[in-house]
């Protein structure tokens, strides 16, 4: 017998005859000997309803009063989902997040779970009954008694969080398409269905546009080891298995708001490799790492920096033993990216610095916290170690820094983030399981095609993201702190930051250049704080440009496989389209292109990765 929490999300009960479809399937499962906790959205749009209803009735309505109006579209699918299960004689009983127990914080519209009191909810269920809760909704942990709402995709979070406190076998999320595909089946119908993914891998993708399942619910499973397993509500199929390994002993107290930092991790076997003045075009990148692949030079971060002129910078980093091979490569390429009117020229130079060390914070916890960041930043400054790179993710954050820095960089950020030593993230056996076979079978992960098997997993486009660039930015210890500090006060998220490897001196002050995403709708805002600060702190002037597209690649599996980047490169640059800037972590490679290529971009890589399936998906309106 299996305790399992379902999720139905609102396509999947968006009329009467969805809801006894879903009754129909949950009475089937409790009838196999299972225990269940159903978690529901509102019915089809009511939500978009309810948003318009208040933007009629006020221009800018008060928070709390919408948190009051949008939990009453969860109300009313419980209350008919626990009709439809008792008219086929199943006991079942609706509950609002309140009373299942779901305590947040006292923030209107976006709140963060902090425990969720099971007694109740545990009571039913050992009374044979099935749970039926509203999703998307909990009650403040002030005396006042909120009602709180979770914020977008916080049906995912409520039912995720629900499995974690039970410790229920496993978590099912059922939707409008039958699984996790390797893209979004409206822009590339050949997408494939995976059987399964890692954890950090969805959390890429989540946090990448794929809408499939929200980053928060995935942080939630794999900080707690939350089986998790996405289905179509209209078959039997299996659907996609969301994998993670036995994670640290963590508390439930504070489920959403615990420590965000995992790990401090640095590696002093590094050296940098970096091109200037590489010519703005396309083709120059997949030129450069196309040569790198053949030679089998294993590169780790990469970054391309906003164009200067009609130039850029590209940078990367390679272990020491390979250096000079690396080193080797760069100097033999460098001559075809010049100019070819004038090869004497400075453009393409190579610039090799060693003596340097990667220094990382990760943990699952830092989705959608800009302070995490900034905080890194922070405690990097007050310990006096400049920042020469930045490579960021939604799981990890990393820092090139002088090698002499490495050990005192450590111990700051370990202490800053209450990170004990050699506390690291946790290692143990990945489980599968199996659906088909009573729904609680483990299987060995050998048992499916492990998400490891392919280099790349998945492709994703953002169109909703705007770049900031500044210009003439002092190069000294503290200053990465104040820039991204004053976005984390406005809780202003940031999603690739690049440094630029050119240092100029101006007035005999060393400077360079940082370019970082910002979600779009944040960019005006950012401008103008940042402009704000710019004289004071010494910048140049603050640019925005909104006509930008990021397109990504995921993968666990392209780690140790130094031809991926080029691949997707050469993708790019043999449908001539020009890469604006690049950022890369262990397990993603992004680029920032124009945004009217954007969905050009993402086809061409889907398919340079051969990912299309022979299955089209047509997903249900």
């Amino acid at each position: 017998m299996a305790l399992i929490v379902q999720k139905y999300g609102g396509s999947s009960v968006g009329s009467v005859e969805r809801i006894q479809a879903v009754a129909q399937r949950v009475y089937k499962t409790v009838k196999a000997g299972n225990s269940l906790i159903v978690v529901v959205s509102a019915m089809g749009k009511t939500t978009d309803g309810l948003v318009k209803l208040a933007s009629e009735i006020s221009q800018n309505p008060n928070r709390r009063e919408m948190d009051m109006l949008l939990s009453t579209g969860e109300q009313v699918t419980i209350a008919l989902l626990s009709m439809a299960l008792q008219e086929l004689g199943q006991p079942a009983i609706s509950m609002t997040g309140a009373q299942v127990g779901i305590v947040t914080e006292a923030e209107h519209t976006r709140a963060r779970i902090l425990h969720i009191e099971t007694d109740r909810l545990l009571r039913h269920i050992n009374q044979g009954k099935v749970v039926v809760v509203a999703g998307f909704q909990g009650i403040s942990s002030t005396g006042e008694l909120e009602i709180t709402t979770l914020g977008r995709g916080g049906s995912d979070t409520s039912a995720v969080a629900l499995a974690a406190a039970i410790q229920a076998d496993f978590c099912e999320i059922y939707t409008d398409v039958p699984g996790i595909l390797t893209t979004d089946p409206r822009l590339v119908p050949e997408a494939q269905l995976m059987d399964a993914i890692t954890c950090n891998e969805m959390l890429e993708l989540a946090s990448l546009g794929a809408k499939v399942l929200h980053p928060r619910s995935v942080e939630i499973a794999r900080n707690y080891g939350v089986p998790l397993v996405v289905r179509s509500s209209w078959t039997e199929d299996p659907g996609t298995w969301v994998t993670s390994r036995k994670p640290q002993e963590r508390s439930l107290v504070n489920l959403e708001i615990a420590r965000p930092v995992d790990a401090v991790e640095f590696d002093t076997n590094q050296a940098k490799v970096a091109l200037l003045r590489v010519p703005d075009k396309p083709g120059v990148a997949a030129k450069l790492f196309g040569e790198i692949s053949r030679q089998n030079v294993d590169v780790d971060l990469i970054i391309q920096s906003i164009h200067e002129g009609n130039s850029n910078d590209i940078a990367f980093t390679v272990t020491t033993p390979i250096l000079k091979r690396a080193e080797a490569v760069a100097s033999a390429i460098a001559p075809a990216l010049r100019n070819p009117s004038n090869p004497k020229s400075d453009e393409a130079e190579v610039m090799i610095e060693q003596d340097i060390a990667k220094v990382s914070i990760s943990g699952a916890g830092m989705i959608g916290r800009p302070g995490v960041a900034a905080k890194m930043f922070a405690t990097l400054a007050e310990a006096g170690v400049n920042i020469q790179m930045i490579s960021t993710s939604e799981v990890k954050v990393s820092c090139v820094v002088d090698a002499t820095d490495c050990d005192r960089a450590v111990a700051a950020l370990s202490n800053a983030f209450e990170i004990g030593a050699g506390e690291q993230g946790s290692r143990g056996a990945e489980q599968i399981f199996n659906t088909q076979h009573g729904l609680n079978a483990p299987l060995p992960l050998t048992a499916l095609p492990t998400p490891y098997s392919r280099p790349v997993c998945g492709v994703a486009l953002d169109m909703n993201q705007a770049r900031l660039a500044i210009r003439q930015v002092p190069d000294k210890a503290g200053m990465a702190a104040k820039l991204f500090g004053i976005l984390a006060q406005h809780n202003i998220s940031v999603d690739m930051i690049i440094q630029s490897q050119r240092c100029r001196l101006i007035n005999g002050v060393p400077k360079r250049d940082i370019a970082f995403t910002v979600p779009r709708i944040d960019g005006e805002t950012a401008q103008k704080l940042l402009t704000q600060v710019a004289a004071e702190l010494g910048w140049g002037e603050v640019v925005l440009d909104s006509a930008i597209a990021k397109v990504s690649i995921v993968g666990a599996g392209m780690v140790g496989q130094p031809g991926i980047a080029s691949k997707m490169f050469e993708a790019l640059a043999q449908h001539q389209i020009n890469i604006q800037m690049i950022a890369t972590s262990e397990i993603k490679i992004s680029c920032v292109v124009a945004q009217e290529q954007g969905v050009k971009a993402l086809q061409v890589i889907h398919a340079a990765f051969d990912l299309a399936g022979s299955e089209k998906f047509v997903v249900p309106a």
